[in-house]
Formats: C-alpha cells, structure tokens, sequence
C-alpha cells in the first residue's frame, strides 16, 4: 500500500502517540455493578433523543479497543474515570466492582504497552451532587477531594492524572451555551462562578497529590479557543479581548500564575457588570491557587478550533448545532460580542472552524505568557463527522475517511511547528479512539480511528487508524 504520510513525514523519539475516551461516552453498562446516577442519566432519558447505553461498551469490550490501539501504533490512551461507578452519590463507601473494573482497564493498557493517563472528572457529576448544586456548591469541592485521594490511594499503577477536563466546556455548556443539563442560558453568574470553583477544586488536589508525596504526575485539561477579530477593527478587537478572557485567559490565570491578572479581570468586570452578574471569591481561595500554580507537572491541552469575533449591542442569544445541520450556529453574547463566520476558514457540518493556525497560535502563546507550564500534551483534536458503513461491508472493509487524515495530518503539523520553536509540547491523543457516544451530539457525529456499528459493537478500522500506524512507526525507538 502506498505511504499515507503527507505533511508530517515522522514523529521524534519519545513522543506521546495516544486516542482519547471518556468514561461516559464509551463504557455505556450505567446500570450494573452498582455504578450511581450522573447529572445526564435521567436528562437524557426524559429528552428522549439517545441514550448512554450501550455507547460503545468499552465497560465489556476493552481488550479489544487497547488491542486495537496497540495494532495500530498507540502507547498511550486517555481514560477517565467514572466517579459514580466507585462513589455511586459521589460520597460515602466505595463500591468494589467499579474499584475491580479500572484496575483490570489499566492492568490491559500497561500489559499492552499502553501508558493510561487517566481524569478524574469528564463532564459526568454524580446526580446527587448535581442536584445539590454541582460545582457551585463549595461542598462538592470536598467529596471531589476526597473521591481524588481514595484514586491515588487506590490505584497506584497510574502514574498520570488529570484531575478536571476542559473546565470552560462544563461552565459554558451548562450555564451560557444551555447543551448540557441544567440548560440555563447566560447565567453569567453562575458560569464564572463554576469556573472559579473548579480551579478552586483543581488546585485543592494538585495540592493533595503534592503534598502527599504520591508517585507520578498531576495536571488538568483546558480547552483552547483562540479568538481572532474579524474584520479586524478596534471595535472588534476589544470583542474577541473579552470573550478570550471569558473562555481562556481567566482559566489560564487561575492555573497558571495562581491569580486573575488586572488585565484579564478588568474585561471580566466588563462582562459581570453588563450581564449584572457577580464573582464571589471567598478568602482563602486565592492562596489555594497560588500555591497550586507552579506544582502541575503538566498541561492538557485541548483543541478543535478558534472562533471570530465581531461587536455586538444587544441582548444574548444562541442556537446551538447538535444534529450536524450545517449553518444553523449562532451566539451573540450581551456585553462581549457575537461569532461570526469568516468566509476564508472552512467548517465542519457542526459548523466548527478548520484552522491548524489556530493551535500552532495558542501553543506559542501559552508558552510565552504561562512559563510555569512544564510541559503540554494535545489531549484531544479531531474531525467530526457522519460517518456510514458501505455496501457489501465485510470484516476486511477498510473505512475511507481522507478528510480526517488531512485534518489531524494538518494539527500535527501545526505541533511539530510550535515544537521545533521551542514550545514543550510532547504528545498527542487524538479525539478520538473509537466512534462515542457524543453528548448532546448523540451517535450522529463520529470521530474515532475506529468505526462503531452501535448495532452490533462490530469495530472497523478506518483509513486514519492506517495512517496512525505508519507515522507511529517513524519514531526513533
């Protein structure tokens, strides 16, 4: 077969070459071993539309996904750990069949030269948590502390964590956006507060690990949206300024430096001030961060795409694209500014922007503002798409899917770029191994190395999982 290689002709020596999952949407079985209620179960039930189960029952079918991974050239895979499977009300005693389960899954991984990196916390509070509040309830901070230590104390054949995944996507989703339960839309309030109360969290167990001596090493994972003006006016710019301080640079600040910046804090207050909104940072926080701001050993960095921001004078609004109808986003946020289309940038049917510039740009900036970042890894990058079987599918049938080559072919490339300038990036996960269960996006957007026929749990391998391969193979051993 002729060579797949485009773009990136090879990956340097000791490079992390991983896919990425997340508890909820793979392991599907929510009903069995005694696994709680999270915040979506009885939310997706009365929505109707699908359901977490099967998913793609990586809770059965595990050796067969890491044996995949380990045909196709992966040594890592990004896990997550579904809190209600161990604490089913997120508190109280430790349920021993989820406690079994993850350690035969990191047994299968490392007995297959498959270094996990696992999270404690994909988007998936306990119900019972979620009820009382979710992360705007200071006591959820608590059991997620205690949740974290029983981790380390218990699985000590993981030697990489990440404490929260993409901090905004839960605030902004939750809160503002209104995609995932409870659906409130532009709650500035209680989205900034979600925001400083998950740092809060994060940097509490950073501490934890820290100071408990544990063997291994500690990070978390934002999603990075660069925001660019566009056209570029003054007007426009001080839009895209703000809504980067609400999607980027408070987390950053929060994580990094241990503190908000004046700079960021003072386009916050713009925010807060035009939404009548508020922040309340109660004493002692601020030192929590601080001390937690130079122990992260490193940074998971999420990216899928940059938004283009334009002025705007009016009232909030958005409709979300969940269904892949393409053209149909739209998000106009009261005192920040409205998304705008830019005609140069091509999108995906779920109308996310394509541009690989945008990660070589926020890797070089991260670099340059937060020196306290050890190391980066691209936890997760990917093409969604509608995918189908063809005709005649047999177990041979190789899944074409070039445009999902020539996106990841482009990002890696953008890596290697912002590398080979000195950004310690060091690994990449693509989003994502095996065909999920997409949250609001259901079974209808389709991003894995790996074709799922949710009918059967039949796996196939697409053409990208080829190409996978043969670059993994260029690494120096």
């Amino acid at each position: 077969m002729a060579s797949l290689l485009n773009r990136v002709q090879s990956l340097p020596k000791g490079f992390i070459w991983g896919g990425a999952t997340a508890a909820y949407q793979v392991e599907g079985a929510t009903k069995v071993d005694g696994k709680g209620k999270t915040m979506w179960d009885d939310y997706l039930q009365a929505q109707g539309r699908f359901s977490p189960d099967p998913a793609s029952d990586f809770y059965h079918r595990y050796p067969e996904d890491i044996a995949l991974s380990k045909k196709y050239g992966l040594n890592a895979i990004r896990l997550s750990i579904a809190w209600t499977r161990i604490f089913p009300k997120g508190y109280g005693e430790p349920v021993q069949a989820g406690v079994d389960y993850y350690h035969r899954l990191f047994k299968e991984c490392l007995d297959n030269g498959i270094t996990p990196y696992v999270s404690l916390h994909h988007f998936d509070s306990p119900k019972t948590l979620f009820d009382d509040g979710d992360w705007l309830n200071r006591k959820t901070l608590d059991y997620f502390v205690d949740y974290a230590k029983f981790c380390f104390d218990e699985f000590k054949e993981v030697k990489n964590w990440f404490t929260i995944n993409e901090l905004i996507s839960l605030a902004f989703s939750q809160y503002i956006q209104g995609n995932f339960p409870p659906n409130h839309h532009f709650d500035v309030t209680s989205a900034i507060q979600a925001q400083h109360n998950e740092l809060l969290a994060h940097a509490r167990v950073v501490n934890l690990f820290k100071d408990g001596g544990y063997d291994g090493r500690i990070g978390l994972i934002h999603v990075l949206q660069p925001v660019y003006p566009y056209p570029a006016t003054p007007e426009n710019q001080h839009a895209a300024d703000l809504d980067d301080a609400f999607m980027n640079a408070f987390l950053l600040d929060g994580t990094f430096k241990g503190e908000y910046t004046p700079k960021t804090m003072k386009l916050i207050n713009e925010i807060l001030d035009a939404n009548d909104a508020h922040l309340d940072i109660q004493l002692g926080d601020m030192d929590i961060l601080k001390k937690a701001s130079t122990r992260n050993d490193f940074f998971g960095l999420n990216y899928y795409q940059p938004s283009f921001f334009a002025a705007y004078d009016g009232d909030s609004t958005n409709t979300f694209n969940g269904t892949g109808t393409k053209g149909t986003t739209s998000f106009k946020f009261k005192g920040v500014g409205q998304a705008v289309k830019n005609p140069d940038i091509p999108t995906t049917d779920w109308d996310w922007n394509i541009d690989p510039e945008g990660l070589y740009d926020i890797l070089k900036r991260v670099s340059i503002e937060y020196p306290n970042i050890k190391e980066i890894f691209i936890t997760e990058n990917g093409l969604g798409m509608k995918e189908q079987l063809p005709e005649g599918v047999t177990d041979d049938t190789i899944i074409d899917d070039p445009k999902r080559i020539d996106f990841v072919d482009q990002h890696v490339a953008a890596l290697l770029k912002a590398r080979s300038e000195g950004v310690n990036v060091n690994g990449y996960f693509i989003w994502s191994l095996q065909d999920q269960f997409s949250w609001a996006n259901g079974y209808n957007k389709r991003y894995g190395l790996f074709f799922v026929d949710f009918t059967n749990q039949k796996r196939y391998v697409k053409k990208s999982a080829l190409w996978y391969k043969e670059l993994a193979d260029t690494m120096p051993k």
